[in-house]
């Protein structure tokens, strides 16, 4: 389970760095028990197991709860803004603008492992045992900014206006019939299947916005529409609100003093700092060195190369800038070259195959990432939900159950990359190459690799936006050139690139899908035929299969986390065999710098380092390293 898509942006990387189907209804154990008594509230919910917090609690294990409150932190942004509209798909949306919202339920930062989730603006929930709907009760202590109350009317407004407005929403939460308001401030969900265990749980996730304020007027008198962007500052019910701004430059948010919710166990020892502000770059390159200029106060390094190599200055040696890894336990990822699948020339898989045997990875990694990196083996890299070895137990029945539709090696071979990193195996892998481009019916004419119905060379066109991009790009195309493929690096601003990757404009582009513990729902929108065609899916490559189609609904409505687990694998053993991307590479730790300025809980949560969530500003670090002004 993944957060529903909000931004409109696509889900990428640089380089130095969620169609049924139908299954036969044999995924449930037997016929589905009928209820006969209404089902008992929850205080929190999981996918599996129990909720580590009861009712009860206080405050979670990972915060302290007597952090100080004060301070400013200060936080980087890239790509600028132009919109507080926070459903809308197009725009930039400002950074930091779900400081301002509550949803009905969060999830704890110390059990993603299970997606278990806390009450926020709703206090408790229920659903029946065949999950067919979802009633959540509003706290009747909810608030808006303006002190109006929070009301299941404010959520069914929501919903309907985000799956209105929002494609991406519109497709994600497609199994929801009906959002109604109830007596007694509850609000229910209805489902148009049963047996998806994630459903109830995800609309939870809705973004709770203020009907009365986006149905009024502003201060001119004008007429608020919720169908366009704006940046007026939107009415919230969160822990921040907004102070001020410039658009495209920067944005502060504000602690808000009386913030109804700031005695709930979820928030408690949480949002500590009386303000936190965002400056926005342009360029990737003038960013860091902002920070070298304490411009702003917390960065997380994606490029390993800039990790190895960027961060030998005055302020690191005298211990005024802190570097830390922590490591990630709590997502994994794809990241890959995608080559676009509604091009007929990437349509056959040896062709794609042969893509990824003229990548030489570990070359690249040591000569620019100082060997700091990991070639990505699995959709899922970094957990434990990739497969590995051959298939067995239920993940080999579920295999077995679509013989014939998916690849044969799938069966007796383990998927591993092509290995570079001498000269050696870099011949080697590019022969393998021209074998597999031959095979599917090009031939080299005088080095070009040439369609021999048309006579036009097989051509790439590897779109980027960030200039760093080029240290991996030039020897995968240099590769590329010597068994005949004509490469073009085609660099585009920000805001074209994202045009292009929704609009499907695009060859090869470096994309990355990111995963949690728990996959559900938005595997579709990854991978499923119904995506496919729909412009900002994250279904970059186009991926059209029935088999994955179905495998993904055996993930959907998994009846326990070993189906799931199981059921997972054998998507991932699926996509991997049918070479529809060049696996790229991950790291295992999340690489952080900081103005040694801020103090953390002794314990921190497993699966996140949370900054600035958790995080406090400390008077008496500030004061050797510098106060910020």
């Amino acid at each position: 389970m993944t957060a529903g898509p909000k931004a409109p942006r696509p889900v990428f990387l640089a380089l130095a760095t969620s169609l049924f189907l139908a299954l036969p209804m044999v995924m449930a154990a037997g016929p589905v028990r009928a209820q006969t008594t209404e089902p008992a509230w929850h205080h929190a919910t999981a996918l599996a197991g129990t909720p580590k917090y009861g009712p009860d609690a206080k405050h979670f294990d990972y915060v302290n709860p007597d952090a100080p409150k004060g301070g400013v932190v200060r936080l980087s942004d890239t790509g600028g803004f132009d919109t507080f509209n926070p459903i809308l798909p197009k725009g930039n949306t400002a950074p930091g603008l779900g400081l301002m919202y509550d949803n009905l339920m969060e999830t704890a930062l110390d059990e993603v492992d299970i997606s278990a989730s806390y009450g926020v603006i709703a206090d408790a929930m229920r659903y029946p045992d065949d999950y067919s709907w979802v009633e959540y009760r509003i706290n009747p202590k909810a608030r808006w900014h303006d002190g109006q109350q929070i009301t299941a009317a404010d959520v069914v407004w929501s919903f309907q206006k985000a799956t209105e407005l929002s494609p991406p929403q519109k497709f994600y939460y497609k199994n929801v019939i009906k959002a109604e308001e109830l007596p007694g401030g509850i609000v229910r969900f209805e489902f148009d299947t049963k047996g998806n265990r994630e459903l109830p749980h995800i609309v939870s996730q809705v973004l709770v916005l203020p009907q009365h304020w986006w149905e009024g007027t502003n201060d001119k008198g004008e007429k608020r529409d919720i169908g366009r962007g704006t940046l007026e500052p939107p009415l919230g019910s969160g822990p921040y609100k907004i102070k001020s701004f410039a658009a495209n430059r920067d944005i502060v948010y504000e602690r808000v003093k009386d913030y109804w919710g700031n005695d709930l166990p979820i928030r408690v020892g949480t949002n500590n700092f009386d303000e936190i502000r965002y400056a926005v770059f342009l360029d990737q390159a003038v960013e860091l060195e902002a920070f070298k200029g304490d411009q702003y106060d917390f960065r997380q390094e994606l490029s390993a190369s800039q990790w190895s190599k960027a961060y030998d200055f005055p302020a690191v040696r005298d211990g005024r800038v802190v570097k830390e890894e922590f490591v990630d336990k709590g997502s994994g990822r794809m990241q890959a070259y995608v080559p676009n699948l509604r091009r007929e020339k990437f349509q056959d898989p040896r062709v794609r195959q042969a893509l990824n045997y003229a990548y030489d990875f570990e070359t690249t990694n040591e000569i620019v990432s100082a060997n700091l990196l990991k070639r990505i083996g699995s959709y899922f890299a970094g957990t434990d939900l990739g497969a590995t070895g051959l298939p067995e137990g239920l993940e080999l029945e579920i295999l077995e159950s679509l013989r014939g539709e998916i690849p044969e090696e799938v069966f007796t071979t383990e998927f591993k990359n092509p290995v570079g990193g001498n000269p050696q195996n870099v011949r080697t892998n590019l022969r393998e190459a021209v074998k597999l481009l031959t095979a599917a019916g090009y031939k080299l004419d005088g080095g070009r690799l040439i369609d021999p119905k048309t006579g036009e060379q097989f051509t790439i066109e590897m779109l980027y936006f960030d200039k760093s991009a080029e240290r991996n790009l030039l020897p995968y195309s240099k590769n590329l050139e010597s068994i005949g493929i004509k490469t073009i690096l085609r660099i585009v601003d920000q805001p074209q690139y994202i045009n292009r990757i929704n609009a499907r404009d695009f060859d090869m582009a470096t994309l990355v899908w990111g995963q949690s513990l728990s996959p559900g729902n938005e595997q579709r929108d990854y991978w499923g035929s119904e995506a496919a065609d729909r412009e900002q899916s994250r279904n970059y490559a186009g991926i059209k299969n029935p088999a994955i189609d179905k495998l993904i609904d055996r993930i959907v409505f998994a009846k326990d986390r070993e189906e799931l687990l199981a059921a997972t694998k054998a998507l991932d053993r699926v996509l991997l065999w049918n070479h529809y991307v060049v696996p790229q590479f991950y790291a295992d730790v999340d690489r952080t710098v900081r103005w040694n300025r801020f103090g953390h809980p002794k314990t921190m949560p497993e699966f996140t380092f949370a900054f600035p969530t958790i995080w406090w500003y400390d008077e008496a670090l500030a004061a050797k390293t510098g106060a910020i002004k």
